[in-house]
């Protein structure tokens, strides 16, 4: 469904959609690149969204390996006595 919304553009917007519309309107044009730009940040969410969870998931994987590692120098040390 279509919607006719008034907007203000700079004019150099509107000079790049004009050279780059390739027979669409400008209408369509603005439609196309609304997408990509859209999905764009979409994508650079989802992107720092995994950066916070692998960020989080590392400093727990990195205390057990601590952890891991005191119990098994105790163990050995144990095995030297």
């Amino acid at each position: 469904m279509r919607s006719s919304r008034s907007f203000t553009v700079d004019r150099a917007i509107l000079d790049y959609l004009q050279r780059t519309r390739s027979g669409r309107s400008r209408s369509e044009r603005v439609n196309e690149l609304l997408r990509r730009a859209i999905l764009e940040e979409q994508y650079e969410a989802l992107d720092k969204e995994a950066a916070a969870f692998f960020a989080a998931a590392g400093n727990m994987e990195r205390a057990e390996s601590k952890a891991f590692a005191a119990a098994s120098r105790q163990s050995i040390s144990r095995e030297d006595d």
